[in-house]
């Protein structure tokens, strides 16, 4: 069953009277429960790609299809209620809300979700157990190493059950020892829940851990195992 599947995706950008062709016609599948690393030189459209994948951008061209619902078919309310249901999402850097605490952040997208307040207080709890942070429930990110705000967006990510978690270089901004650590984590986490991972990342040790790698260069997706 194809969680996320594109056909002839295409972006492009207008800078003045210059077109910038990011994307020149992708196609490309990610299944139930898969592990999929995608890996490019900087500036070759990786977050791009990913931000397209996610429903946070329109291709130019081409189509973006969703657990079987073509995005280009949604409004964008509709839109961010199958993102709030189906997708996680984890970046480089958290976008944690600072004035929230742990368990507030991922307990957010259930409340969004029209999850009770309570329920989703509960979920959130269960989850930073589940990741180690079971004693910095009340902690604010100013509050938290690097590695912990990480492991709290993690845990948001996985707070609706997404059928699958869409990270972009989530550990570019750890130390080697704790990068190594959350993203042994995340992995951990997605086949516990049986959701596919689908990571941009510069860094080729972490991408050779996932079952298939793909390159992004000129603008097409290449199959690398």
């Amino acid at each position: 069953m194809s969680i996320i599947k594109v056909e002839q995706l295409k972006r492009r950008f207008i800078q003045g009277k210059n077109e910038l062709k990011i994307l020149t016609g992708i196609d490309f599948e990610v299944s139930a429960g898969e592990q999929v690393a995608i890996i490019g030189a900087s500036g070759s459209g990786k977050s791009t790609l990913l931000h397209l994948l996610g429903g946070l951008d329109k291709p130019t061209s081409g189509k973006v299809v969703i657990s079987g619902t073509d995005l280009s078919t949604m409004n964008e309310a509709e839109r961010a209620r199958l993102r709030n249901k189906a997708l996680g999402f984890v970046y480089q850097f958290h976008h944690l809300l600072p004035e929230f605490t742990a368990v507030e952040n991922v307990a957010m997208p259930l409340l969004i979700g029209k999850i009770d307040s309570i329920t989703a207080q509960q979920k959130a709890t269960e989850l930073l157990e589940a990741v180690g942070l079971g004693s910095r429930l009340t902690h604010k990110p100013a509050e938290l190493s690097g590695g912990e705000r990480q492991r709290t967006a993690i845990a948001r990510a996985m707070a609706t059950n997404p059928q699958c978690v869409l990270a972009d270089e989530p550990t570019g901004n750890l130390d080697q020892k704790t990068a190594a650590e959350v993203f042994e984590l995340m992995k951990q986490t997605n086949q516990k829940l049986n959701s596919s991972l689908v990571i941009v990342t510069h860094d080729l040790d972490i991408a050779k851990q996932m079952q298939k790698g793909y390159i992004l260069n000129n603008g097409q997706l290449e199959r690398d195992w």
